[in-house]
């Protein structure tokens, strides 16, 4: 429920109840992945989506019928060849979905509060939901904060805190530090040997960062993609006539400063994405030298074919080693046969994307993988195969005249 959290958040401070359906578990092929949450409140109004479409109108009623009866409900729904368009999916996968009422007076209420109001303000957090189990614990939650966990932050406990309590805080911060999402099996006692009783983890965590080097036409289309794919933008250059905040509006930070030096103090992680625009061998040297050594998830840089074996034969020069070198995406970007900066960018989001999640680049038409997958593992699948891509999300972005 955390992706619609800035909502729910509103809806807590208004006083308002209400009830909110998780996917808590997707087999084979399925719209929305586990997290995906659907609201309803006492007047009818809801927010969110579990399945696209699909099965919407059967979880507003559950969510209808959970505020009326407060109890907590688990529910599956797949795919019916009978009825294909009833009450099922017809992509032809299963998604599970707990349906928990959030009312005034519910012991629930102030976690799932606690954790909305980190999330919506951006600060990391992760809310636990027993999802199976004893009776008496199913619907139960934990919130952990970021800044770790003390008794009275566990469970709106208002005393000592219980051995299951603390099980679910753990596993809840361990998936939190990760970034992840999905079950998790702890005893119902806190031991490891106990009832087993299976935790939904959903975290929040903030946005991506990108940092795009080279103040140039093609970075400003890249960050104006990037920032509606939900990264959060630094623009670095060094030259202080082009690094401005009127040619790059949607970026969150400018910065003037030579990439590789900013580089070195910039605060990056596994999921930060490094473009590299410049173009430039004395700033494309020093910067990518020190960029394939960072633990960062992805760096791609631009240029023809012969500025990357120009820049691949440098970088060896200055010592950067085949290994590092495997983790460069250079020339940057898919075959979608770009030819306009807006193209440009939306080729080199394409193949950010597949990296991110594991997708080949393929043409969906000749795939044989399924069209919604498992999340990709810490190796990123190979992104050197071409793709086409739809115009529509493109035309969206940049309205032809705009």
């Amino acid at each position: 429920m955390l992706d619609i959290a800035a909502e729910l958040h509103r809806w807590t401070v208004q006083g308002r109840d209400f009830a909110v359906a998780t996917v808590v578990r997707v087999t084979g092929s399925a719209p929305r992945q586990p997290g995906a949450a659907l609201a309803v409140d006492r007047e009818g109004e809801a927010v969110g989506s579990v399945s696209g479409g699909c099965v919407e109108g059967a979880v507003y009623e559950l969510c209808r019928q959970a505020l009326d009866d407060g109890i907590t409900v688990r529910e599956q729904f797949g795919y019916s060849d009978e009825d294909a368009f009833a009450i099922g999916l017809t992509c032809g996968g299963i998604i599970e979905v707990l349906v928990t009422p959030v009312r005034t007076g519910d012991a629930v209420r102030p976690v799932v509060a606690a954790a909305l109001a980190a999330a919506a303000a951006g600060r990391p957090a992760a809310l636990a939901l027993v999802v199976s189990g004893p009776a008496e614990l199913l619907g139960r939650a934990v919130a952990v904060p970021a800044r770790g966990i003390q008794d009275k932050q566990v469970d709106g406990a208002s005393g000592t805190v219980s051995g299951f309590e603390r099980a679910a805080a753990a596993e809840a911060r361990a998936m939190l530090a990760a970034g992840r999402t999905g079950s998790v099996t702890v005893g119902a006692d806190g031991s490891r040997c106990g009832r087993p009783v299976t935790l939904f983890v959903e975290s929040s965590v903030p946005a991506p960062r990108m940092i795009v080097f080279g103040a140039v036409d093609f970075a400003s289309a890249l960050t104006r993609v990037a920032t509606f794919l939900g990264y959060r933008v630094t623009v670095c250059d060094a030259r202080p006539v082009f690094a401005t905040a009127a040619r790059f509006p949607e970026a969150a930070e400018i910065v003037v400063d030579w990439p590789h030096r900013y580089l070195a103090t910039a605060e990056v992680d596994a999921r930060t994405v490094l473009c590299v625009l410049t173009h430039d061998p004395k700033f494309d040297v020093p910067l990518l030298k020190a960029a394939l050594r960072l633990p960062v998830g992805y760096v791609g840089a631009m240029g023809s074919r012969r500025t990357h074996r120009e820049r691949e034969a440098a970088l060896r020069e200055e010592g950067v080693t085949a290994h590092e070198l495997g983790r460069l995406h250079s020339p940057i970007g898919l075959d979608l046969g770009a030819r306009t900066p807006e193209e440009t960018a939306l080729s080199i989001m394409a193949e950010i994307v597949a990296e991110r999640h594991g997708g080949s680049g393929a043409r969906l038409t000749d795939a044989r993988t399924p069209i919604h997958h498992e999340p990709a593992p810490s190796t990123a699948a190979d992104s050197t195969n071409a793709a086409s891509l739809d115009t529509t999300a493109l035309n969206a972005l940049f309205p032809p005249g705009g």
